[in-house]
C-alpha cells in the first residue's frame, strides 16, 4: 500500500538567506505554540504550508523544520485507534515520511528525527494486548511490529557512519526540546510540562537521563543517542515477549547487543546505556516482567563491561570533547561498581571477579587516574586509589571532591548520594568480617594493551598487587548469624575466565553487515562464561 504521507518537493519557493531562515522559522514556531495554547487546537493547513516551506529552503533543513511539518502532517490524518492495522501502517507512514524529508541531513541529525516513531510505536506495543485479536490477526500483527521495528534499526545502521565524527560544524537545536516535542503530544495532554513530557514523549530513558535533559537541554548527538538506545530496548524486549528468555535467548542477546555496540562505534550510545544501567530498574517494565527486567539488566552489564571497545580506548576518547570524554570514563567506572555490587549481593563471586578482571585489564584504570590527575593538576600531592576495584577509585574520586575540587557532575548527585550511604552503612558490618583466604582465582592478562607511559606501568603493578585483597572483600555474607570456619585443606573453587569474541561485523537490526567498518570493530575482553568455553557468535 502506498504511504498516505509525502515529504514535500520544491516548486521554485523562495529561499531564506542566513539568519533569516532562523529568525523566520523561530517566530513561525512561536506563533503555532501560541495557537496550541490559546484554543488547544490549530489551524494546521495554513501551518503546514508554511512549514513545508522552511523544509523545501535548504538542502540540509533544520531538524526543527521537519519534526514540526511532519508532526503537523501526520496527526492531521484521522487514524482509528481501535484498528491495529491503520495504527501500525500509519506509523509507518510516519516513518517513511521522516526518511524522505532527512534524505539530504547529516547522519546524526537523520537517527535523531526518528525519535517520534519509537514514541508512537512504544505506545502502540503497549495496546496490543487490548485488541483481543485471533491467533491468525495477531501473530500478523506481530510481525508487522518486527518488520517495523528491525527496519528502524536497519536504517541506523545505514546512517550510523561518522557517529563520533567531528561535531564543530553541527548546528545546535534552535527551540528548547521541550517546545519541540509538545508538537507530538497533541492527545496526551503534557505539552506544558516540561519533565513529563519528557517522560513521555522518551518512554524508554532511565528517570537520569530525563531529568538531566529537562535541566540542561541536549543537543543532536545526544537525542540521536537516545534514539539508538530505545530502538535497542525496544527490539531485546520485543524478542523476550515473543521468544522468551531462556539460557539461549540471553546468549544470543548478549552476543546482538555486543555486535551492535561494535557496528555502531558511538561513545553517545554507550554512554545512554551505561547511565541506564547504574540505575537499579531499567525503563522497561511497561514491556517485559520484573524477572525478565533483571535478566536484560544483567545481559547489558556482560555486553558493556567485559568487553574492551576500540572506540573507548584512550586515542579515540582524547578525540571527543573534553567535558564528554570525563562523562564516558565516570559513567562506565559507576556501571562497573553497581555491576560488582549487583552480583557481591546476590553472593554471586565468580561473575562479581569477572567484572573487577576486565576492569583491571581496561584501560579504564589508568584513564580514571590520568584524568583526575591532569583535572587537580599533578603538583596537588594526591596519591594514588589505595585499592584495584571501581569502589576503590569511587573513594579515591569523592575524596578528593570532599577537599573542594569538583570532579562529579551534578546529575550524578544521586549516585553519589547513594554510594556514601553503603559505605556508611557497610563500615561496621565489615569490621566484623574476616576475608576467606582460600578464594583463589586466575587473572588473564595475556592480550592486554599497554600504553608505553609510566602511569600505565605503575597502575599494573598496583592491580597486581591489590587485586586479591579486592576479591577477598566479597565473601559471602554470615550464614546462620555464625561465621563460615573453613578446615584446613578444604577443597575450594579456582574461578578461572575465558575469552569471550564477538564476531566483529554485525548490523544493528540482526543481519551481517556488508559494510567491514574496519576503524571500530575490535571488541575484545576477558569475560565469564560459565556455559561454553567456546567463542560465541553473533
Amino acid at each position: 500500500m502506498a504511504s498516505t504521507l509525502a515529504a514535500p518537493r520544491s516548486h521554485n519557493l523562495p529561499h531564506f538567506i542566513g539568519k533569516n531562515y532562523e529568525i523566520s522559522l523561530n517566530q513561525s514556531i512561536e506563533a503555532l505554540l501560541t495557537s496550541m495554547r490559546n484554543s488547544n487546537s490549530r489551524n494546521s493547513t495554513n501551518f503546514t504550508s508554511e512549514f513545508q516551506e522552511f523544509v523545501q529552503s535548504k538542502a540540509d533543513p533544520p531538524l526543527e523544520s521537519i519534526w514540526v511539518y511532519t508532526a503537523l502532517t501526520f496527526t492531521s490524518c484521522s487514524t482509528p485507534k481501535t484498528d491495529p492495522f491503520s495504527r501500525i501502517l500509519a506509523i509507518k507512514d510516519l516513518f517513511q515520511l521522516i526518511v524522505s524529508c532527512s534524505a539530504s541531513c547529516s547522519s546524526v541529525k537523520s537517527i535523531a528525527l526518528v525519535a517520534p516513531v519509537i514514541y508512537y510505536l512504544h505506545g502502540f506495543i503497549l495496546d496490543v494486548k487490548g485488541f483481543q485479536l485471533g491467533p491468525k490477526k495477531e501473530k500478523k500483527l506481530n510481525g508487522e511490529i518486527k518488520t517495523l521495528v528491525d527496519s528502524i534499526l536497519g536504517y541506523i545502521n545505514v546512517c550510523c557512519n561518522g557517529f563520533d565524527g567531528n561535531f564543530d560544524d553541527l548546528e545546535d537545536l534552535v527551540r528548547p526540546l521541550g517546545d519541540l516535542i509538545s508538537f507530538w503530544l497533541v492527545d496526551d495532554g503534557a505539552q506544558d510540562k516540561n519533565v513529563e513530557s519528557l517522560r513521555v514523549f522518551f518512554p524508554l530513558l532511565s528517570d537520569s537521563i530525563v531529568t538531566r535533559v529537562s535541566i540542561e537541554g541536549c543537543g543532536i548527538v545526544d537525542l540521536a543517542s537516545f534514539v539508538v538506545a530505545e530502538a535497542c530496548l525496544l527490539k531485546l524486549c520485543w524478542k523476550i515477549r515473543e521468544e522468551g528468555f531462556g539460557e539461549k535467548m540471553q546468549i544470543e542477546l548478549k552476543s546482538w547487543i555486543v555486535g551492535s555496540i561494535t557496528a555502531l562505534g558511538s561513545s553517545y550510545f554507550y554512554v545512554t546505556l551505561a547511565t541506564m544501567l547504574i540505575e537499579q530498574v531499567l525503563p522497561i517494565t511497561s514491556l517485559v516482567n520484573l524477572e525478565h527486567q533483571d535478566g536484560l539488566r544483567e545481559v547489558l552489564f556482560d555486553a558493556l563491561i567485559v568487553v574492551e571497545y576500540s572506540f573507548l580506548s584512550p586515542d579515540s576518547l582524547g578525540q571527543l570533547p573534553a567535558k564528554y570524554a570525563k562523562r564516558v570514563i565516570i559513567t562506565k567506572l559507576m556501571a562497573t561498581y553497581e555491576a560488582i555490587e549487583l552480583f557481591r549481593d546476590r553472593g554471586d563471586h565468580t561473575k562479581a571477579i569477572s567484572y573487577l578482571n576486565a576492569f583491571a585489564n581496561s584501560s579504564l584504570p589508568t584513564l580514571t587516574v590520568k584524568w583526575v590527575r591532569t583535572e587537580i593538576g599533578y603538583e596537588s600531592g594526591t596519591n594514588a586509589p589505595t585499592g584495584s576495584s571501581p569502589r576503590a577509585f569511587l573513594k579515591w574520586m569523592l575524596n578528593i571532591e570532599n577537599k573542594g575540587i569538583k570532579i562529579f557532575d551534578d546529575d550524578m548527585s544521586n549516585f553519589r548520594a547513594a554510594f556514601n550511604s553503603k559505605e556508611e552503612a557497610g563500615a561496621s558490618m565489615e569490621e566484623d568480617q574476616k576475608p576467606d583466604s582460600n578464594l583463589l582465582f586466575y587473572i588473564d592478562n595475556k592480550g592486554k594493551k599497554e600504553y608505553g607511559n609510566e602511569d600505565s606501568k605503575q597502575m599494573n603493578e598496583s592491580m597486581s598487587a591489590a587485586f586479591t585483597a579486592a576479591a577477598h572483600s566479597m565473601q559471602s555474607p554470615v550464614q546462620g548469624g555464625r561465621k563460615r570456619k573453613t578446615k584446613k585443606g578444604e577443597n575450594t573453587k579456582q574461578v578461572k575466565f575465558v575469552k569471550y569474541n564477538a564476531l566483529k561485523h554485525s548490523s544493528l537490526s540482526g543481519e551481517r553487515s556488508a559494510d567491514p567498518r574496519n576503524d571500530h570493530s575490535e571488541s575484545e575482553s576477558d569475560v565469564d562464561n560459565p556455559s561454553s568455553d567456546e567463542d560465541m557468535g553473533i
